[in-house]
């Protein structure tokens, strides 16, 4: 199954919520691939010990661009059981590159075919906008996670991207199914945060996941070792959220 994990507003921890189901699926006991295609290559040093992939490493721009097979730019991660397709700063201008391409919102489906067969779960970062390496993402996935901040124009964001999926279902993937809208950076101390998670879970009734997760200072420490949060401090409050999404991503299927 492919999950593509997609908010084209920045800063709702998009990146770190991939990194961190994908880890917890893998401390599950499954074999998850992760593929990092956004050009801040975030996803890629947060499960690397902190480090990139060094010189002539194959990465994701390589699998878009030139038609490298995702299993050569395959790579180990400090996780048992979790791999990764490295990004690097190149696909930033693949969106670009990729306008001329034939059938070029189908290319990393068909890279990801073969990898979606091999593995119990591949979940895709995407850059924070709806560019063509985004559409790609879903036109390529089964389901789509959607972190959506605790703050006030969460919903504002939301629906642009939601008139997206609904183009992406008519014209391109129609088994394109949402696996939930994850609420993240929970503040219980502010009163905005309960009143935003209320107002999603009323407008897309269903779609939410139970767990939420807070804001943690674990989470802003962890990718500097180069570990999820799951990882780094498994006992905190963002780890165990993050392990019930995970849970949750598996029961919706």
């Amino acid at each position: 199954m492919i999950y593509a994990v997609a908010n084209q507003k920045g800063g709702v921890g998009k990146t770190t919520s991939t990194v961190n189901i994908a880890a917890a699926l893998a401390l599950m006991g499954n074999r998850v691939l992760l593929v990092d295609a956004d050009p801040q290559a975030n996803a890629t040093s947060g499960v690397l010990g902190g480090e990139r992939p060094g010189p002539g490493a194959r990465t994701m721009a390589d699998v878009l661009l030139d038609g490298v097979p995702v299993a050569s730019a395959c790579m180990r991660t400090t996780v048992p059981g979790l791999d990764l397709v490295p990004a690097s700063g190149d696909l930033a201008g693949a969106a670009v590159e990729l306008v001329e391409r034939e059938g070029r919102e189908g290319l990393m489906r068909a890279a990801l075919a073969a990898p979606a067969a091999e593995y119990g779960f591949v979940l895709v970062d995407c850059p924070p906008s709806l560019d063509l390496v985004t559409i790609n993402a879903l036109v390529a996935a089964d389901r789509l996670i959607v972190p959506v901040q605790c703050e006030y124009y969460a919903l504002e964001g939301l629906s642009r991207l939601m008139e997206t999926i609904g183009e992406v279902r008519a014209r391109l993937n129609p088994a394109l199914g949402i696996s939930g809208l994850l609420m993240t950076m929970h503040d219980p101390r502010t009163r905005i945060s309960g009143e935003v998670v209320a107002e999603v879970r009323t407008h897309f009734p269903g779609l939410v996941f139970e767990a939420v997760v807070p804001r943690n200072v674990r989470v802003t420490e962890s990718p500097s070792y180069g570990e999820p949060v799951v990882r780094y401090d498994p006992q905190c409050a963002a780890a165990a959220a993050y392990m019930q999404v995970a849970r949750e991503v598996v029961e919706r299927g």
